[in-house]
Parts: structure tokens; C-alpha cells; sequence
């Protein structure tokens, strides 16, 4: 079986025990039989579509890159962390949200995530769309955590989880 997969989703396949694979942009650009690709990627051929937000949806991935293409990996999958922050305390503090990856990792820290124009502590959004928001980001001042999105963090989806965890919980955990 020939399989395919892009940049982003390559660490996956390395951390379920692939070896032999192609990497590509465009995955429907090859003959590859199978196609392994972020959740939001369209393609024409079968694909395993995985969610690369958060440490669990990270071990996740493997699991079902293994269970799907029968592999099994050299590399344990305890080296990929999880969030062992203080979550019960972290539900007084709300936190609005611009984007679903963030999304997911606000609320894997234990965050409320509130909607619309609810009150809140924090503003926590993608780099991309700073000037679109500008005039709340104004408003908000310190309480707002800018996030660096996929093309401006690392490709390998543990390095880039851990760099935004990371900045999260200096963030937000530590003022209150």
C-alpha cells in the first residue's frame, strides 16, 4: 500500500512506526493509495484524517494512524506529554477564543471557553487574524495572548503543542 502524507502530519506517522511513505503538499498530486492528513484537508483519495491540537488528540493520532495501517512503533508513546496543569482551578477563568485549534487547547487546560460578547478574562487567538480584531485586542491589553498559527510555529505537531501549552499556561495560569 502506497501512502501519502503531508508535512504536518509526518511526525504522526514517524511516532506509529512508519517507514515508508511520501510527503507531499498535495497529497491528490501522487498515486499514492492512502492519503494521512490534518482533519480539515480535502482530498479525493481514502484518508486518515487526524486532529493535531492537543497532546491527547497527538496520541490519538498514533493510535489510529497504528490501529488503521497495522504498525507498530519503535517510539513509546508516552514521549508525547499531556496537560497536567491545574484544571479544576482554571475553570473560574474565561477565556474567549478565536479558532477551533485554540479552542480545543484552551479547553483541554481546563479554561471556560465563553461565546460571543460574554465576559471574560482573556482573548486568545491566531496570529492571523490580529488586525481584524485589533480594536479588542486594544481594549483587552495584557489579557489577550496572541498564538502562533501552523505556518509560523514547528511542523512537528508535539513541538508546536508544547510552544503553545507553554505560552498558555505562562499566560493565563500564572496571573491568577
Amino acid at each position: 500500500m502506497k501512502i501519502v502524507t503531508t508535512p504536518m502530519c509526518e511526525e504522526i506517522l514517524k511516532l506509529a512506526g512508519l517507514k515508508e511513505y511520501q510527503v507531499s503538499l498535495y497529497p491528490d498530486s501522487t498515486d499514492a493509495d492512502i492519503a494521512v492528513v490534518l482533519s480539515e484537508t480535502n482530498t479525493n483519495m481514502q484518508s486518515i484524517k487526524l486532529k493535531l491540537n492537543t497532546f491527547k488528540q497527538i496520541r490519538d493520532s498514533v493510535d489510529n494512524v497504528r490501529t488503521k495501517l497495522g504498525t507498530e512503533s519503535t517510539e513509546e508513546r508516552s514521549s508525547i506529554p499531556l496537560f497536567n496543569g491545574v484544571k479544576t482551578r482554571n475553570r473560574n477563568i474565561k477565556v474567549k477564543v478565536y479558532s477551533n485549534f485554540l479552542r480545543d487547547i484552551v479547553e483541554d487546560m481546563g479554561y471556560t471557553v465563553v461565546n460571543g460578547n460574554e465576559y471574560h478574562d482573556y482573548l486568545v487567538y491566531p496570529d492571523y487574524i490580529r488586525d481584524e480584531i485589533q480594536g479588542e485586542l486594544d481594549s483587552m491589553g495584557e489579557n489577550s495572548v496572541e498564538i502562533a498559527s501552523h505556518r509560523n510555529s514547528p511542523i512537528n505537531p508535539v513541538k508546536r503543542a508544547e510552544l503553545r501549552y507553554k505560552l498558555l499556561e505562562k499566560k493565563l495560569c500564572m496571573k491568577h
